[in-house]
């Protein structure tokens, strides 16, 4: 056995230890949703966090900034990588001071365990219909985003083992299922607090030991600026160190907002959300939010950074790796001893585990709470609840197998469940906690408009232009005000 393969090992034990341990906590629908909101700050700073980064940060984004640099010179990126990672860490900071406290105390008084719930409590309770509305957005973008993180999973340990493509969707969507079956929210909360130290450390530690073995920041610079122009299709490879890239007029406009559209869609996922609702006390949010914020600039500073330190150590066009989003693990296995590189690819599994087993749990929540317990079977027991929510959770996973095979990227899969998912619940909770104005009419009307925005704006030659979430936030924002002004002589 390797010791890649020993450091790899020696990750999913503690990962499976802490799922059996955490199943023994596990009584109640609330346990298994929001871990009966007992949890401290750093568990869930990190374990949000870790939720919110999949794989598309370890891979996808430092692949990105190894290919186009910080401003892509090509002009050919929606969301080139600094305005990309400048919009994620200033779409988390405004998540968590315009969201986090109001939702956990606003849940709590309500007694609602999942959003959709949430929406309907907040507009009168037994509204069917906006419960509906928001369980469908969420389970069908959920199944997808769930079926690219198994997939995703599988081509990492298909480069880093060699196994076959779907023995490692196996391998990896069967450690997920079992811990989250077992333990619930008490198992995903302290797994992400596990793979969250494990991202931070792989994002900070492998990029900063490139750095100094090229000599440093000058180094660096002197590096890149020698790959050969004919390479590049924005031609100065100085341009590759520029947050502008070179581009000018409304393509530069189009990459900033694109960057930052990846960041509005912090304020609409579900498995973040929960991770507000589930802290033991709202006066804990302070310590939370620094936490989480701080963990923001870090891993997107190192995920840049690392692709920078890429472009210097093996230059521009390179065959050390097929794909450029298979960067990371080549990087780590040829810096780093092979037991430590183990542990930091264990990183990128990480991301993938960590947001795969919070959007299998928020799929699971919103068809045993939303959908059995509110529609079908308001009397069911505790232990009928949380054993449906283990079926249901299994059933989810084994559906995400099979669609994790579909032939559309990963890239493509996530950022049509981040958009889709951004623009139905973003601007409907924003407005739901901060604008006395908003009805039931609006919400549902922001959850429809934004969530049909995105399919129709990615299905149109617009979706080549500006990422979707951009107008898809836009329009839902507009639907909501507009609406409920519109009905609120009906309510």
């Amino acid at each position: 056995m390797s010791a890649v393969s020993i450091g790899f090992g020696v990750y999913l034990i503690v990962i499976l230890i802490v799922g059996i341990i955490s199943s023994r906590l596990t009584k109640t629908l609330p346990d298994f949703l929001l871990a009966d909101r007992k949890l401290g700050p750093w568990v869930v700073a990190f374990s949000e966090r870790a939720s919110g980064e999949s794989g598309w940060m370890l891979l996808g984004l430092t692949g990105l900034a190894y290919a186009t640099g910080l401003g892509d010179p090509s002009g050919t990126k929606l969301w080139p990588a600094f305005w990309t990672a400048l919009g994620g860490v200033m779409g988390i900071t405004a998540s968590w001071f315009l969201i986090a406290k109001k939702l956990r105390v606003e849940s709590e008084r309500l007694g609602a365990l999942t959003l959709p719930r949430f929406f309907e409590l907040k507009f009168g309770g037994n509204d069917p219909l906006i419960r509906f509305v928001a369980t469908g957005i969420i389970t069908f973008c959920f199944t997808f985003y769930i079926a690219a993180q198994f997939d995703a999973s599988g081509k990492l340990l298909e480069q880093t083992f060699g196994w076959n493509h779907m023995t490692g969707v196996l391998v990896s969507a069967a450690i997920i299922v079992f811990y989250t079956l077992m333990g619930g929210f008490f198992a995903v909360a302290w797994t992400d607090f596990v793979q969250g130290w494990i991202m931070l450390f792989t994002l900070v530690t492998l990029p900063l030991v490139t750095l100094s073995l090229l000599g440093g920041w000058e180094g660096l610079v002197q590096k890149i600026s020698s790959i050969n122009p004919d390479l590049l299709l924005g031609g100065d490879p100085k341009l590759l160190l520029s947050i502008t890239g070179g581009r000018h007029g409304w393509n530069l406009i189009a990459g900033i907002l694109g960057g930052f559209g990846v960041g509005f869609g912090y304020s609409g996922q579900p498995h973040l959300l929960a991770r507000y609702m589930s802290i033991r006390n709202p006066d804990d949010i302070g310590t939370a939010r620094s936490v989480a914020i701080v963990w923001a600039i870090l891993a997107y500073s190192g995920a840049i950074l690392m692709g920078l330190v890429a472009l210097g150590y093996y230059g521009y066009g390179t065959d050390a790796f097929s794909d450029s989003e298979m960067m990371m693990p080549a990087l780590a296995k040829a810096i780093f001893p092979a037991w430590l590189a183990g542990i930091v690819i264990s990183g990128a599994l990480a991301a993938m585990m960590s947001t795969a087993d919070s959007q299998l749990l928020v799929t699971t929540s919103v068809v045993s709470e939303d959908i059995y317990h509110q529609s079908v079977n308001p009397e069911a027991s505790q232990k009928r609840l949380v054993n449906l929510s283990r079926f249901v959770t299994l059933i989810i996973g084994i559906i995400a197998i099979f669609l994790s095979q579909l032939p559309q990227s990963i890239f493509d899969k996530v950022l049509f469940a981040w958009g889709g998912l951004g623009a139905a619940f973003g601007p409907s909770l924003i407005l739901s906690l901060w604008w006395n104005k908003t009805n039931r009419n609006g919400v549902i009307a922001g959850m429809v408009i934004g969530f049909l925005t995105i399919i129709i704006w990615d299905n149109s030659p617009l979706g080549s232009v500006l990422y979707s979430l951009v107008p898809g936030f836009i329009f839902s924002f507009l639907a909501v005000i507009i609406v409920s002004i519109l009905t609120n002589k009906d309510q």
